[in-house]
């Protein structure tokens, strides 16, 4: 299908995004839209975006040119009867889309394929009454298409393999990454990707951190952006909308609940960048979070590091730092990883709060601290009957193992591990049912929403077994099917 012809239906953002990638790719495209003038007015865009694009070097004038003679806009979509690979990219509703598919297959022949750009709307339910439903697949693009790698191909149940086949060896002579998917709510990325915001939006709801603290601690852990900042600008009512089609698609399932922190913004008029405020003022943003100078910490008590693994060796060779060049004591059969100085201890989350852990072990001077960071910030919290002395001590150690410490409320798993172990769950739950591969999971969400590691990525780095224990803390703490472990990730 090199060099077939190809019909774009919308001309919004996505609809000329489609078009320019596969006008550069060599293909003779038409652009329709049933707005008045919409078309024309995409191919004088497209001839400004490909005039920056020669001006900056990143094509050259004569490929700029030729791309734009093959931009063909029409009046009719009968004018584009030779087209043989149709992608819709209309309004984000299944009847109109369930229409315009009716119309296609009367004006296209049977070998042409339609597609349809939909994020989150069923294949199957697309396909379903048109006479040859085999040829309508699911393709997913990413805004902005230009420059994102990743398209989603989605099967229905009635979709032909050699069509998915087809339209995903398209997408790489397009210079796209395709990923398979089958035809399930939210496919890939947009199912995966909701524990992102759900978790952050939980702990908003329970006061557990500020919204610029908790952007903060996702970008130390890699992310390029935190979660706040990325709702204000997809948009409150978008991401909103999103979370409630999946929801609901999945029978209500307690997962995907949306929330009622999200909502009030949205009732409120709050949607992020595009309506002025959200989470924050714009253009302002974020407000800056103060990185404060601590003392270094008092080691007259002694320090032992207990547990194994990374963390506990990044710890150790931390505390030798710490400490001048003195030994701490090494206990690696511990069943915790972290450090004790005297009968205090600073554990790694396994998920249970400060509180507990307090708890069950008898002491009062207990703090726990989040995944280590790639870069600078962590999330810590204490057990409140803990001294006054541990609490001012605690960051001071962490400073010094080369971690800026942001304290947060007691909530179970912190911030970063109780996120991290629902991506992975979501993504383990996604594979056994079937959805997609490991591979796609991963190549999906680092190339769709540019998350720093992929799902069994991080699986591979904290261990199944760290993962389930996270979320059985979780699923005690919470009570409901919100943090149930999925039989995939059990069989890890």
């Amino acid at each position: 299908m090199s060099q077939i012809d190809i019909l774009v239906i919308g001309a919004g953002v996505m609809g000329i995004g489609i078009a320019q990638v596969a006008a550069q790719a060599g293909h003779r495209v038409f652009v329709f839209d049933q707005r008045d003038g919409a078309a024309a007015q995409a191919h004088t865009q497209l001839v400004d975006v490909l005039g920056r694009l020669a001006s900056k070097g990143k094509i050259t004038t004569a490929q700029a040119e030729a791309s734009l003679t093959r931009l063909v806009p029409v009046e009719s979509m009968r004018e584009a009867a030779t087209a043989r690979l149709v992608v819709e990219a209309i309004v984000e509703k299944l009847e109109p889309k369930r229409a315009l598919l009716r119309e296609l297959e009367s004006l296209f022949p049977a070998d042409a394929i339609l597609a349809s750009n939909t994020s989150s709307i069923s294949i199957t339910a697309l396909a379903a009454g048109l006479r040859n439903p085999q040829r309508v697949v699911g393709m997913h693009f990413f805004n902005p298409v230009p420059l994102m790698a990743l398209v989603e191909v989605v099967s229905g149940l009635r979709t032909s393999p050699e069509v998915a086949h087809t339209v995903e060896a398209l997408a790489r002579e397009w210079g796209k990454v395709p990923v398979h998917a089958r035809s399930t709510p939210g496919f890939i990325v947009n199912r995966i990707a909701r524990p992102y915001y759900a978790e952050t939006l939980m702990l908003l709801q329970e006061q557990a951190a500020r919204p610029e603290v908790l952007d903060v601690l996702f970008r130390a852990a890699g992310f390029r952006m935190g979660p706040c900042e990325l709702m204000d600008l997809i948009g409150h009512d978008t991401n909103f909308a999103v979370t409630q089609s999946v929801f609901e698609a999945n029978f209500f399932d307690r997962r995907f609940t949306p929330s009622l922190v999200q909502r009030e913004l949205v009732e409120g008029g709050l949607l992020g960048r595009k309506s002025g405020r959200g989470f924050y003022e714009y253009p302002a943003g974020a407000p800056v979070v103060a990185e404060p100078s601590l003392p270094v910490p008092d080691s007259a008590s002694g320090v032992t590091v207990h547990g194994r693994g990374d963390v506990a060796q990044r710890l150790l060779s931390a505390t030798r730092l710490a400490l001048n060049g003195l030994e701490p004591a090494i206990l690696p059969e511990s069943d915790w990883i972290g450090i004790a100085v005297g009968a205090r201890q600073l554990r790694l989350t396994d998920g249970r709060t400060a509180a507990l852990l307090a708890r069950e072990s008898g002491l009062t001077d207990v703090a726990v601290f989040d995944e280590l960071p790639v870069h600078a910030g962590g999330a810590l919290a204490y057990a409140a009957m803990g001294s006054a002395a541990w609490q001012a001590e605690v960051p001071a150690w962490l400073q010094s193992l080369g971690w800026q410490p942001h304290e947060v409320s007691d909530a179970p798993g912190l911030v970063v591990a109780r996120t991290l172990s629902m991506l992975v769950n979501e993504a383990a739950d996604a594979v056994q049912q079937g959805v997609c591969s490991p591979e796609a999971a991963d190549a999906a969400m680092k190339l769709g929403v540019n998350y720093p590691a992929g799902p069994f990525e991080w699986l591979s780095r904290l261990g199944a077994p760290r993962v389930i224990g996270v979320l059985e803390a979780l699923d005690r703490h919470y009570r409901g099917e919100r943090y149930r472990v999925s039989p995939g990730l059990r069989r890890a």
